[in-house]
Parts: structure tokens; C-alpha cells; sequence
């Protein structure tokens, strides 16, 4: 195994194809047809044609979004790019288990076509009554090893579609239209008008439970953004795979449909008749109709495949969305772990195998777990079509290399359709609805007891690393600086710019005229001449640095104090202070007070004249293990990797005692939280010594820049701390001290 979470984009135009097709064609049309045409009789061709026309919309959406976001993961990933961390977890959690309970369909559907077709064949060769092979112990053997068996493939070898399965089933279905569409010749116009009539068999009601019950059978396209990763040459790829699906099926729904209303009944029966008779084999019985019992045969072959490719297609997309997740650390992170040579996610696989089997085991009736899957896909249908909206609104600078045309009618509408089908189906099945309520509830707990605090430092590292995220997610970050000494600006302009990169946020720079209490201008203007020249090196050393701030002069009594209320008068995101020096000793003052009143984080700069950041390559980040400025710390580090190449060293010193045992913690602890912080970018040392502070002073003289945290009692009590100030007064190195908010 490796950690290496980038699979190797190994998928052309006609597997990304394959992967659409083999979750699309076949099993939504072999096992919803009797229940559409049972409840909108042969209006169920309009019915498949109106939700092709949705699934068209939803899939431009999907394909303009995963061409931005070309990596795995699906909604999943475009809900954490544009949303935020918790919002993506819930999406990628319901869509992860929506793609599980249709594997769990299809592997049940590939068993009960297998079986069937066995007893027919058993009484066929030997002319008795077949023994009953389709018990709940056989099916759920049957589609176990299916599952098993498309799992190892999966792991076996970073390929997907089925193919050969695909072209099989697709060959099928063509040979069964061929047959109904040269038994229709026989029929006159007129005959095949009776056939289509009455076309509404229910009314515009029966039209729309059809649309409700059958969209599920459109749902496949999708698939292809789970996998985009892996996809070559996405920007281009993705969109037309998706589409070519999508017609594909098409190409094969409305023929077969039209088929199976005309010729595929008893001469002088209605297809509402009949369906109502025998839902679940109206799509057999319509073949033997037409063409014999090798039409049946057809079906019968066509079900399986299409069973095996759907199973295989959703076991794909939902291993990757499974290790989208881990990258994020919103699963176990043990998930995102690629095998060294295959490059398959495999213990993605094994995990979301398990999951299926338990559920293949366990689920007596899948029906309404069934309509759980359709619900959640719906509504994660709603919302990608609502992210392609934001994403075209904020990403002007960088847009999606391909557009969804006649914008913004497109998403708009196709939304509007998905949320009102979700609505019908959690009405119509009830079940549906609380099932998905208690899933995401399943997940919310796991998500605050186990994933939420390394989920949200991996979060911030990946937003500062990548300004266009906070973009995206319609945050514009603030950094107020104070300004005393033009002589330190430099290194903090670059610091403030770091944490807000010019084209996401903004850095205000604040000049804080003190004036005694009984001040009145025929005093002198003296202090504000000085403030604003103080303010004009300032914005000049800014300048020079890169760095094009905002400013803002305010006169006041307290400069401290009036740091605070500026700071939450704008909403800041972080304060930057800059220090020329900390004394020892010197806790309870009015920077610690500040630090604990702030309603944002608070970053102290304590450098030399003149300091910059740019060659500041070697960084040391002493760690006792606390964790409580863990975001804050990734979000320095991925802003500092992002301005230039930085080495960061990780120390944590034990005491000399400290057992082999105690050291080999302290490595595994350390080394998990180094690979949140800085994205697995760095060097962890484990020292032992009864003198911390000397030890750590003694490796930050060989730093360039050495991040600490300050000392938290409460949400309202942060200070310095001792360490903090005895490390400050024992090195000349450039300290950056951390605050995180709350």
C-alpha cells in the first residue's frame, strides 16, 4: 500500500462511457417498466422521454461542475469546493450510501434474473417442474459472490465499465427492438393507435407518479463524476461520456417502450392491463410476445447483465467516493490508501464490499431502501445543479472549461424538476424518507464524535493551499494589521498576505491615533500627522512587499481596546500584531486580554527590523500535543507553502524518563497530526529532555521561522503562556504566535 491518494487517470472517452452505461442501461428499464405503465399506461414513453429531458439538464450541470472539479468524489466534491466541510461530509455520506443500496439492488436483481432463468431452463431441458432455486438463501449467496467477485476485479486492476458486458447488453437490447420493430410492420396504423389509446391511462396524476417512480432508471451519468479522477483528459471527456450515456439510453428506453405498448401485449389487450397483471415480468412476457421464447431468452440475458454492469459501475463510484472522503478525513483516512502497484483504493473497496454484503444479508425487503437511494440521488441532483450556479457566478476569473448552455435556465429548471420529484418520492414512500433521515443522523454523530476535528483541519490546509476554494465558497477573508513601526510592516504585509491571497482577501491596515482623554484639535493636529505618516511608510513598505492593503486611521484613548473594536466592527478573520519584543514574565497584559476578547484568530509577529518572509524556508512548529490551534496552524502552514517552498519541522520534547513506549506514541501522534497540518509535507523530531525550552531555543536558532500557540485555559482566557515567553526572551528567531478564535 501507499498513501498516495492521486490515481492514475487511466480512463479514455469509452470506459468513462462504460461506467455511465453499464449503471444506466438495463436494470431501471427491465424492473420500472410494469410500474409505469401500470399507473400511465403507454403515456409511460412520455413519461421516460420528460425525465430524459431532466436527466439532460442534470447531467450539463454535473458535467460543467466535474470539468472545474475534475477530481473523484462527485457531489461529494463539489459540495466541499464550494461549501464547506460539514455540508460535503452530508452530501458524501448519503450519496456513498445511496450508491451501496443500489449495489444492493442490483446484485439482489442479478440473482433473481440468474435464478429465474435457471428454473426455466431446468424445466426446459427436462420437461418437469423445476425444484425452487430462488430461496432468500440462494439469492442472498448468489449476489454475495457477485458482489465478491466484482469487488476483487475492482481491486484487482484500476479499470471499470464492464465493457465487454456493456456491448453485450447493449447488442441484446438492439436485437429486441430489431424484433419488435419488424413484428410492428405487420401492424396497421390504425391497430397501433389502438394500442397508444387511452395514452393518459391516469391522468396527468399517473403521469407524474410515473416520472417519480421510473427517473431512478436515468441515474447512472453521475457515475462518471465519482470517477473523475481517473478520468484522462476530463475537461473534455466527462461531458461528452456523460451525454453519450445518457443518449445511448435513451436510444434504447423510448423504442423498447413503444414496443412493448404495441406489439408486446395480446392482440386486442391494453399494456395497462397487463401490467397490472404482472408487473415485474411484463418486459419477458412483451419479448415472448413478439418474438418467442428466444425473446424471453433475451431478457432474461439482457436482466443479468445488466445487473452485473450496474453492480459493478456502483460499486466503483461509491469505493471512490468512499476515498474522496478518507483524503478529507472525513472517513477513517486508512481508505484513501492506494495500493502500491495497482494504484486501486482497495481498502475503499473492501470497506464499501463489506457494507453491501451486510446490507445483502441483513435487508429482507429493499424495496424502500430502494426508494431511499432515488430520494437522495434526487435531491444531490438539486443540489449540484444549484453548485453550478455558484460556481458560474464565482469563477469569472477561472471559468469551467465546459458551460452549460442557455445558463442559467438550464440548472434553474432542472433543479426546480429534481426537488419537486424528491418531494413526490419521500411523500409517496414514506420509508424513503425516514430511512435517508436516520442515515444522515447515523452520520452526524460519527461525523462530531470521531471526524469533525482532523475533517476541518484537513479543510483549512486544502483552503489555504488553494485560495480559489475560499473563493468559491463566497468568503473574502479579512486580516487587520495595527501599525506602530513602518520598520515592521514588510514581514507583516507578507505574512497578512499569506493569510489573505489579493485576489480572495483583503488586509486592512489600522492606524490608532492615542489622544488623552481632554484632547480638543486647537491642541495640535501633531498626533495625526504623525499616525498618517506612520501609515503612508506603511502602505509604501506594503507596496514594495506585494502586498495592496486597505487603510483606516482612528483616534482613540486605548489603542487596545479600539484594536478590538475595529476588528469586530469589520468582521475580521484574523488579527495580525507585530511586537519588536516580548518581555519574560509578562502574562495578564494587554495583548493577552485582546487575544482573549477577539471574536476572531489572532496571530503575533515578533521578528527582526526588516524581516521578510520569502527566504524563510526552514519552519519549526514545537508541538506538546493539544491540538486547540489545530486549524489555525494548518492554515499558517498552507498559506507559508503556498507563498514559497517551506521545510517544516514538527518537535515535541518528552522528558529525559519518557519509556520507549512513550516515545513510539508521541512519534505516532505527532506523525498523524504533521500529515493533517501540512498535507504529509514534513519532518517529525521526538526529543527527550528535562529542559524543554533550551531544547526547543536550540533547533530554532537553526530555524528561519519557529509557530507556537499560546497558552488556552477557556474560550475567554488565552495568554502568552510561560513557555511562549521564556522561548521568546532565550532566541533572536522570528516567532509567529497563534490564537485560534473561540
Amino acid at each position: 500500500m501507499t498513501t498516495d491518494t492521486q490515481s492514475r487517470r487511466h480512463l479514455g472517452l469509452s470506459a468513462a462511457t462504460g461506467v455511465g452505461v453499464g449503471a444506466i442501461v438495463g436494470g431501471g428499464i427491465l424492473a420500472l417498466a410494469g410500474a409505469v405503465f401500470s399507473v400511465t399506461g403507454p403515456s409511460a414513453m412520455l413519461a421516460f422521454a420528460l425525465n430524459g429531458l431532466i436527466a439532460l439538464f442534470t447531467a450539463l450541470s454535473f458535467a460543467e461542475v466535474s470539468s472545474k472539479f475534475p477530481y473523484s468524489g462527485g457531489t461529494y466534491t463539489f459540495a466541499k469546493m464550494v461549501l464547506s466541510v460539514e455540508a460535503a461530509f452530508s452530501v458524501g455520506w448519503v450519496v456513498w450510501f445511496a450508491s451501496i443500496v443500489a449495489a444492493v439492488l442490483y446484485a439482489f436483481g442479478f440473482a433473481e434474473f440468474a435464478l429465474v432463468g435457471c428454473e426455466d431452463l431446468y424445466g426446459a431441458l427436462l420437461g418437469e417442474t423445476p425444484p425452487q432455486f430462488a430461496t432468500r438463501s440462494t439469492i442472498c449467496g448468489l449476489a454475495a459472490t457477485a458482489t465478491l467477485f466484482y469487488s476483487a476485479r475492482l481491486a484487482w486492476k484500476p479499470a471499470a465499465g464492464g465493457q465487454w458486458i456493456n456491448a453485450g447488453k447493449v447488442v441484446v437490447f438492439f436485437v429486441l427492438i430489431a424484433g419488435g420493430a419488424w413484428a410492428l410492420r405487420g401492424r396497421s396504423a390504425a391497430d397501433i393507435g389502438r394500442s397508444l389509446r387511452p395514452f393518459f391511462a391516469e391522468g396527468g396524476d399517473g403521469l407524474l407518479k410515473a416520472m417519480g417512480f421510473s427517473f431512478i432508471a436515468l441515474q447512472g451519468f453521475d457515475l462518471i463524476a465519482a470517477v473523475a479522477g481517473e478520468i484522462r483528459r476530463p475537461e473534455r471527456t466527462i461531458p461528452r461520456a456523460m451525454l453519450l450515456s445518457l443518449g445511448l439510453a435513451l436510444m434504447i428506453y423510448l423504442p423498447l417502450l413503444l414496443l412493448i405498448a404495441t406489439v408486446g401485449v395480446p392482440h386486442g389487450e391494453k399494456v395497462v392491463d397487463v401490467a397490472r397483471r404482472d408487473p415485474e415480468t411484463l418486459v419477458p412476457l412483451a419479448a415472448a410476445n413478439f418474438m418467442g421464447s428466444f425473446g424471453y431468452w433475451l431478457v432474461i440475458v439482457a436482466g443479468v447483465l445488466s445487473m452485473l454492469s450496474a453492480l459493478e459501475a456502483n460499486l466503483f463510484a461509491a469505493s471512490r467516493v468512499a476515498m474522496s472522503m478518507a483524503v478529507d478525513r472525513t472517513l477513517p483516512a486508512s481508505l484513501a490508501r492506494l495500493h502500491r502497484r495497482r494504484a486501486t483504493p482497495v481498502r475503499a473497496i473492501v470497506g464499501t464490499a463489506v457494507i453491501v454484503i451486510v446490507l445483502l444479508l441483513v435487508t429482507p425487503d429493499v424495496a424502500a431502501a430502494g426508494a431511499a437511494s432515488s430520494l437522495i440521488f434526487l435531491l444531490s441532483f438539486a443540489l449540484a445543479h444549484w453548485i453550478a450556479i455558484l460556481v458560474r457566478q464565482r469563477s469569472a476569473s477561472r471559468p469551467p472549461p465546459f458551460r452549460v448552455p442557455l445558463y442559467p435556465g438550464v440548472p434553474v429548471l432542472g433543479g426546480l424538476a429534481c426537488v419537486a420529484l424528491a418531494m413526490y418520492q419521500g411523500i409517496a414512500v414514506p420509508r424513503a424518507g425516514f430511512i435517508t433521515a436516520t442515515w444522515l443522523s447515523l452520520g452526524g454523530l460519527l461525523f462530531l464524535g470521531l471526524f469533525a476535528q482532523r475533517a476541518r483541519i484537513t479543510d483549512a490546509s486544502q483552503a489555504s493551499r488553494d485560495p480559489e476554494i475560499v473563493q468559491l465558497r463566497g468568503h473574502s477573508p479579512l486580516v487587520l494589521v495595527p501599525i506602530v513601526n513602518p520598520d515592521s510592516v514588510r514581514g507583516l504585509a507578507a505574512v497578512a498576505g499569506a493569510l489573505a491571497p489579493p485576489e480572495t482577501g483583503r488586509v486592512l491596515m489600522l492606524s490608532v491615533v492615542v489622544v488623552p482623554s481632554d484632547w480638543k484639535l486647537r491642541h495640535g493636529t501633531a498626533p495625526i500627522e504623525n499616525a498618517q505618516s506612520v501609515l503612508a511608510k506603511s502602505i509604501a513598505a506594503s507596496l514594495e512587499a506585494g502586498v495592496y492593503p486597505d487603510a483606516l486611521t482612528t483616534i482613540a484613548q486605548e489603542p487596545w481596546s479600539e484594536i478590538a473594536r475595529v476588528a469586530r466592527l469589520h468582521r475580521c478573520e484574523s488579527l495580525l500584531l507585530g511586537l519588536s519584543f516580548i518581555a519574560e514574565g509578562a502574562e495578564g497584559t494587554p495583548m493577552d486580554q485582546l487575544m482573549s476578547g477577539a471574536d476572531c484568530d489572532v496571530v503575533v509577529l515578533r521578528a527582526p527590523k526588516n524581516w521578510q518572509l520569502a527566504p524563510a524556508r526552514r519552519i519549526l512548529v514545537p508541538t506538546a500535543g493539544q491540538g486547540r490551534h489545530d486549524r489555525l496552524l494548518a492554515r499558517m502552514l498552507g498559506s507559508l507553502s503556498r507563498t514559497g517552498q517551506r521545510e517544516v519541522t514538527f518537535l515535541r520534547v518528552l522528558p529525559r524518563n519518557a519509556t520507549l513506549r512513550d516515545q513510539q506514541s508521541a512519534q505516532r501522534d505527532v506523525v498523524s497530526r504533521a500529515a493533517d497540518l501540512s498535507a504529509g509535507r514534513a519532518r517529525v523530531l521526538i526529543l527527550c529532555s528535562d529542559q524543554p525550552v533550551e531544547t526547543v531555543a536550540e533547533h530554532a536558532a537553526n530555524s528561519d521561522l519557529v509557530i507556537l500557540g499560546v497558552q488556552r485555559f477557556s474560550r475567554r482566557r488565552k495568554v502568552f503562556g510561560q513557555f511562549a515567553l521564556r522561548l521568546a526572551h532565550r532566541t533572536d528567531s522570528p516567532l509567529l504566535i497563534i490564537s485560534a478564535r473561540g
